[in-house]
């Protein structure tokens, strides 16, 4: 009798084994039916049943398929380890590799660049126009902004780190926004950490100040080091710094592309033809080169540059050899008779040769 019953109960598994088998290859190997690739969204908080049901509404799965596609997954203890988001489900997939696929949250990734240089009206235009980041800050100033973000007694300008940042759909304008303000603080500190000593700067926000600046004054990056040379020993001599971009800064929207001579007399914190020492805020979001530049700056005598074309500067160490640089390449394509004229003023300077 035992015997019987023995053989009995190995039928029943070998056949209840076999059919598990058979359910399996059958529903959870075979592939989707689908033509092309597919985008499928798996919404924040919902459980696997749910998205069978869902799958089944779209075709995709049958009533066995579905069953088992969930008992599988409960089988093996992932039940719960489902990740909310965007999937690219691509042609040919099976129901087995789909829940492989939600199980490792490899969701698409949407990307946003925020640019070296940028301000921060220009960082919230690209946020609020990227169609794949959710707007919930809505139309507020930026004290209002910071506070939503968490830092309500920050200024926004240059918190911000200038990067290509991947995030998956449904990402918030708030959750990307605190995401690069927190590689900002990173890259910064890493920066200040590593300053040269003796440097006229009290606190690393006043090295992010001063990378900004630097950040704006030249694009080319062996010169960065060398434009903040200039910065920290005109800082040293109490020297006005005199830089076009805080000017640029000052007059905001009114800029037309032309700074001219009443523009560098603008009554406005911001101007440091007028006010020595550092602008209140950074005026753009600096990126790592600008940044060790701004404490790590290049030894040297020069105090002065200006621009010579292609985004070079020519730096000079006496105010004489600045002027005759100024004129070598400001005036020599815009004005050949005045430059002429004015060249002759210094005979002795190599750089009008």
């Amino acid at each position: 009798m035992f015997r019987i019953l023995f053989i009995l109960l190995l039928l029943l598994t070998i056949i209840a084994g076999g059919a598990g088998y058979w359910i399996y290859q059958y529903h959870l190997t075979a592939p989707l039916p689908v033509d092309e690739d597919f985008h499928y969204t798996v919404d924040q908080g919902v459980g696997l049943r749910h998205i069978a049901i869902d799958l089944m509404d779209k075709k995709l799965l049958n009533y066995p398929a579905a069953f088992s596609w969930v008992a599988l997954a409960r089988y093996q203890q992932k039940a719960h380890l489902i990740k909310s988001g965007e999937y690219l489900v691509p042609k040919g997939t099976t129901p087995q590799k789909l829940l492989n696929l939600i199980i490792a949250g490899k969701t698409i990734q949407h990307s946003l660049t925020l640019i070296e240089g940028w301000n921060f009206r220009q960082v919230l235009a690209a946020v609020r126009k990227h169609p794949q980041i959710v707007q919930t800050l809505g139309d507020i100033d930026n004290k209002a902004i910071m506070a939503k973000l968490g830092w309500p007694k920050q200024h926004p300008e240059g918190r911000f780190y200038p990067d290509t940042y991947l995030f998956p759909t449904g990402t918030t304008d708030v959750v990307f926004l605190q995401r690069a303000y927190k590689s900002m603080e990173t890259e910064l500190e890493m920066a200040w950490e590593k300053r040269q000593a003796d440097l006229p700067l009290k606190t690393s926000y006043e090295a992010l100040i001063l990378a900004s600046i630097i950040e704006k004054e030249t694009g080319v990056p062996e010169e960065r080091p060398l434009v903040g040379g200039v910065f920290v020993r005109r800082l040293k001599k109490g020297m006005l710094l005199q830089t076009d971009p805080t000017v640029i800064y000052a007059l905001g929207e009114a800029y037309d592309g032309n700074i001219r001579k009443r523009d560098l007399k603008v009554n406005n914190p911001y101007n440091t033809y007028k006010n020595k020492g550092l602008t209140p805020t950074p005026i753009a979001m600096p990126g790592r080169a600008a940044l060790y530049a701004a404490v790590n700056p290049a030894e040297g005598d020069a105090l002065f540059f200006v621009a010579k074309g292609k985004g070079k500067h020519h730096f000079s160490a006496t105010y004489k050899e600045h002027n005759c640089a100024v004129i070598e390449y400001q005036l020599k394509e815009k004005s050949p008779r005045r430059y002429r004229r004015q060249c002759k003023k210094y005979p002795s300077c190599p750089v009008c040769r």
